[in-house]
């Protein structure tokens, strides 16, 4: 039930931002996406796209915040083959939200990583440990903690009243 639960927290908010499959994650690949920033760099021999500075990228009802957002791209067919934000990374997509000073989202593996204190909030629900990455295509998520990091899970049944759900 827990790990099940945990998979929900992780999924949901992670999912949009690595743009995931689904309905969901297939209509909000449909939209735009709108990136601000204070600067951007970019170098088309090394293909990537630097944001730097308030970044925020915003596609449909999920908005990533860093200081800075590097986008490298195939040389081919100029899909992106990597994203990473640094810096005060936040994920935020309704009441679901990640929290890290690192992420790193890698397209062909489907996967993203959080460091660097990553947290992840749905609710009151929290999950955190030294390394939080999820599987997009799996929809499994594995939290890593360490020698100076341990996992932890704070979950909040549902409200089922002070008598443990009996009717008045």
């Amino acid at each position: 039930m827990k790990s099940y639960l945990l998979s929900i927290v992780l999924g949901a908010t992670l999912a949009g931002a690595a743009l995931a499959a689904g309905n969901a994650a297939s209509e909000r690949n449909a939209q735009p996406i709108k990136i601000k920033s204070n600067e951007l760099f970019t170098d088309n021999s090394n293909r990537t796209a630097t944001f730097v500075g308030k970044v925020s990228a915003r596609q449909g009802d999920m908005t990533i915040y860093s200081d800075k957002l590097v986008i490298n791209y195939s040389e081919k067919d100029k899909d992106v083959e990597k994203v990473e934000a640094f810096g005060n990374v936040r994920v935020v997509q309704g009441n679901r939200q990640a929290l890290a000073g690192h992420a790193l989202y890698e397209n062909r593996a489907g996967k993203i990583i959080l460091d660097a204190s990553p947290r992840v909030f749905q609710g009151d629900d929290v999950v955190s440990g030294k390394t939080i990455t999820y599987f997009v295509d799996e929809q499994k998520s594995v939290v890593t903690g360490g020698t100076d990091a341990r996992v932890e899970a704070v979950i909040h049944p549902k409200d089922k009243g002070k008598d443990g759900g009996a009717r008045p």
